[in-house]
């Protein structure tokens, strides 16, 4: 674990130095969907990885309750120390991930790329091409702090993906649905649930009781379009009201499976 400063100075915890730099682009996209989030709202973080979202919303909103979820350990450790240093006391952090059921599952855990780890790693191991534009879409849209990245020769991406995906490791580790979660803790209300978890996200929104879906107000979500699952959510969202869904690819991932959902409720 070590310190840094992202582009404007913001101190923050890291397990590889420019994949939090990365990260905090990625984060930046979400923010560019219009929406508003006040000091009293409550945000579910699904896959919060080392905490980027949480520190950013805490920076704007100093009380905003954060529920950040994160299964793999040596990330886990990353998360609740950033928790900890952006001084946001409703900044709660969960080592648990979250499903369609309550059991515990294998995860895969990239120590070289730990944003990777995943549930699911066949969505990395099965399609090496899409994997391989992932890595070229990283390296065309790095931030200009990261400048020499873009020096790097195209047709070296493969042996990065190779390097990105060595020394992987398997750990065992709990998850809960949301609606375990909501029960638990009395919830009334979800201002945003932010899902980014690597090719499990359908799972996530299986998790929610018919219920509890009028809680949630904003989804924003990145989906790893394989086994269909962009019409699945795309599905799932509309049969629980929110018909307005915007979606878009980011900058330099455009040939890869990944979409970024931004989801709302007709008003």
């Amino acid at each position: 674990m070590k310190k840094i400063n992202l582009n404007d100075g913001t101190p923050i915890y890291c397990i590889k130095e420019t994949e939090a730099i990365v990260l905090d682009e990625h984060i930046k996209g979400y923010m560019d969907f219009d929406f508003e989030l006040k000091n009293s709202d409550i945000i579910i973080d699904v896959g919060a990885n080392i905490g980027v979202f949480g520190v950013r919303l805490s920076k704007v909103l100093k009380n905003v309750q954060i529920h950040a979820f994160e299964p793999i350990p040596q990330i886990y450790e990353v998360l609740k120390k950033n928790s900890e240093i952006s001084l946001n006391n409703n900044f709660n952090t969960y080592r648990m991930g979250l499903s369609h059921k309550k059991e515990h599952l294998d995860f895969t855990y990239y120590p070289n790329s730990p944003a990777l780890s995943t549930a699911q790693p066949e969505i990395w191991e099965n399609d090496e091409d899409n994997f391989v534009s992932a890595v070229e879409g990283s390296i065309s849209n790095v931030p200009k702090n990261i400048w020499w990245a873009k020096l790097i020769p195209p047709f070296f991406a493969p042996l990065i993906a190779r390097y990105l995906k060595a020394n992987q490791k398997k750990v065992k580790s709990k998850v809960i649905t949301l609606s375990d979660f909501i029960e638990e803790t009395q919830i009334k209300k979800i201002n945003l649930l932010k899902i980014d978890c690597e090719g499990h996200e359908v799972n996530v929104l299986k998790g929610i009781k018919d219920d509890h879906w009028p809680l949630i107000k904003i989804i924003i979500m990145e989906v790893n379009d394989v086994k269909n699952n962009f019409e699945i959510s795309k599905t799932i969202l509309l049969k629980h009201g929110f018909t307005n869904i915007q979606t878009e690819k980011e900058k330099g991932f455009e040939k890869t499976t990944l979409i970024n959902i931004y989801a709302t409720r007709k008003t």
